[in-house]
Order: structure tokens, then sequence, then C-alpha cells
């Protein structure tokens, strides 16, 4: 029991110093030509190990995982080096053109995985050791632009040779190499839509060491410059070579002579030592400078709006109290005002006359003075002014005198 307790803690002692040692590799050192293109694939089964395996079976490959790459000491990477990664499930690729001025001197370049998943990471150093030529550059350097590629399909070695076989085959070089591959979408171009299995197009740079051959100068014929202003598709020999697999825009081609833009060998000024030219001992500014009087500034300051006021404030009183429109308004507006106080006055001390019902009745043969139809407290604004004879109740029957004559009955 003891025996298989030992052997089962030396298993896990074993197991987690595997696991120590696996997230500590050494560097990992490439040796690129100067003017020749480096590619450097950041392979996703390569860093699955760092990582604890996947809970379910047969997904082993389902960890997202991205990388993150910069050069060690700085937040970014070396100018001439770029990365691209399209998902985090894919690969991801470093890629670029070493210049001349960075051979000679290592870059280390720190790689740094995460799995999205347990938020883990890993890290390696990639060493590029950049190795100088004497073919570099390559006198004759030609650009294609290939519409129907993306850049990390064109970065895989077997796109890449296969275009390079085809531009082997159309310019017989004794040397031709890839200098640079750059999307298009760095140069400007669009994002294209996602129908019909559209690509950004890449710009394929390529070097020989012998002159053009005359399938790639006839772009330059003014028949195809014609077609290719009318934005037609001009007529080229050799295009048969790569439309299996390549549909190239050859109205972008680019074909240049580094021997006629400059020469190969340019002398170089001799670098000073980095120390600037003697200017003297500093001489501060003497410390009895008269202070400057701000009274003036403050009486400018505070003078020109007031006379500014006082002039606009003349101009408006004229307007109003000289002039004879200003003083008809002021006329005008004095006798609406009067008008409202007046009517407001009689608003207040006007009475109001009450209705004849409700006033004593006088009668004129017996003299008597019969009181008011109905009391003081009696509701009367619901009742008419005017009232018939069977509505009213205490209504008084006034004799009148018959006219003598024979003829009365």
């Amino acid at each position: 029991m003891v025996g298989t307790m030992s052997a089962a803690a030396v298993a896990v002692w074993l197991g987690s110093v595997v696991s120590i040692l696996s997230r500590s590799h050494a560097d990992r050192n490439v040796y690129p030509s100067a003017g020749v293109l480096f590619v450097h694939v950041l392979e996703r089964e390569y860093f699955k190990g760092e990582f604890p395996p996947y809970p379910k079976a047969g997904d082993a490959n389902s960890d997202p995982i991205t990388f993150n790459t910069n050069l060690k000491g700085y937040p970014d990477r070396p100018g001439w080096l770029r990365y691209i990664q399209r998902t985090q499930h894919s690969d991801g690729v470093l890629y670029g053109s070493p210049t001349a001025e960075n051979a000679g001197r290592p870059s280390v370049i720190e790689i740094t995985a995460y799995n999205r998943r347990t938020f883990e990471t890993a890290r390696h150093n990639l060493v590029i050791n950049i190795m100088g030529t004497e073919e570099f550059p390559l006198p004759y350097q030609a650009e294609f632009y290939i519409k129907n590629m993306n850049v990390e399909e064109m970065l895989a070695s077997e796109v890449l040779g296969d275009f390079l076989g085809a531009v082997k085959n159309i310019w017989q070089p004794d040397r031709l190499n890839a200098i640079n591959i750059t999307s298009a979408l760095d140069r400007g171009g669009r994002v294209p839509l996602p129908i019909n299995n559209l690509k950004e197009g890449v710009y394929v740079m390529v070097g020989a060491d012998v002159a053009f051959s005359s399938c790639l100068r006839e772009v330059e014929s003014p028949h195809n410059q014609q077609r290719c202003s009318q934005e037609m598709e001009p007529s080229i020999s050799c295009d048969k070579k790569f439309r299996a697999q390549f549909d190239i825009d050859w109205c972008k081609i680019s074909l240049v002579d580094i021997n006629r833009v400059f020469p190969v060998y340019i002398t170089r000024p001799e670098p000073g030592n980095g120390i600037l030219p003697e200017f003297g001992l500093y001489d501060p500014p003497s410390e009895t400078l008269m202070s400057r009087n701000y009274f003036s500034d403050f009486l400018i300051t505070l003078a020109v709006p007031s006379a500014v006021a006082v002039v606009l404030l003349f101009i408006l009183g004229y307007t109003m109290c000289c002039r004879r429109e200003g003083f008809i308004q002021l006329v005008h507006h004095n006798s609406i005002q009067k008008s409202s106080k007046e009517l407001r006055s009689m608003s207040k001390n006007r009475e109001i006359s009450w209705p004849l019902s409700t006033l004593p009745v006088f009668n004129p043969v017996s003299g008597e003075v019969v009181p008011p139809l109905h009391p003081d407290n009696y509701e009367t604004t619901s009742m008419p002014l005017m009232q018939t004879q069977t509505n009213l109740q205490n209504q008084i029957t006034i004799p009148q005198q018959r006219p003598s004559g024979k003829w009365y009955s």
C-alpha cells in the first residue's frame, strides 16, 4: 500500500515537473535573409500542450487560442514584421521582408499565447537572426496583384510555391525570390462583401536577376494601356499560366528596374559622434527686470465697453424721445396704460341692479305696499326675471273701473 501511494505521488510529481518544463521552452532561432520574404507560422498544435486538455472527448482542437507578438522590451513588433490571425481557431502567421539595416542584429520576438477558454497564457521567444546577402537587392522586381487570394492563403508554402513556379515559367530567371506580400487592405483597399466567396486581394512582389520577359512587357503596350484606362481587361499572352489558380489584375502590375531608379552603390555620409555642437553656457534672464504696469490695460478694458454702452443708450433715447415716431409710440403707450387703469377702477366700484321681481310691489288702489314675491334668502339665480301669472302664488288682483254708458254690459 505504501509502495502504491509512493508510486502515485511520484507520478503526480513527475506530471507537475513535465507541466512546468513544458512552459519553459528554449528560444527558437530562425535565420532569414535580407530582402527575402520571411514567413513563420504560429501553430496552435505547438501551443496546445501548454494548456490543460479540453474536457470533452474528441474536441481537443476546440480551444480558442490567440497570439500576441512584440519585440522584447517594446510594445510592438519591428517595422518590417507583420502578424495576422484570421480566427481564434486558426494558426497565426508572422511575415515580412527584413531589410539590410537589420542584418547582424538578432531580434527577440516574444510570442504570448492566450487560451480563451481557461484564460491561461504561455510565452515563447523567437530569435530572428537576419543574414546579409550579396544578392540583395535583386535588380528586377515585379509586383503582382492577385484578386482571388487572402494574405494568409497566399502565405501558405504550397500556394506561394505554385505562384513562384508560374512566374519562373514565364520569366526564366536564374534566381527568383519572393520579396514581400502585402494585403490589399494595407494599400487602401475595401473590405469585400461576404458574398460569392470574395477575397481581399494581395500584392506579391518578386525579384529576379534577369530583365523582364516579353510577356511581362505586354502590359506596357499602348493597346493594353488604353484598355486599362477604359477599365477593360488587357490582352496578356501568358495569363493562361496563372488563370487556373491565380486571378491577376494585369493593369496593376508594377515593373521596377532598380538600376535605373537609383544606383546600386550609394555613398553614405560618415556618421557623427552624436554630440550636439557647443553653444556656450546658459544665460538666464536677470532678476532685476522691471515689472509691467497693467493699470492702463485695466482702464482700456473698462473704458471701451462703457463708452460703447453710453453711445448706444444715447441713440436709443434720441430715437424714442426726440423723433416723431418715437414720441407717438410713447403717447400711444401712455394712453393705453391710462385706459387700462380706468377700466380696473370702474370694475371695482360697479353695482349690480336687482331684477324687478325682487322689488316691493305698490298697489295703486289701496296704497298698500306688498312685500316682494320672494324672500331675501330665496335663491333667484335660477328663476326667470319675467314670471307668468300661473307661477305667482301671491298674485294680487287690482280692481279696474268700468266705463259708464248704456252700451256697456
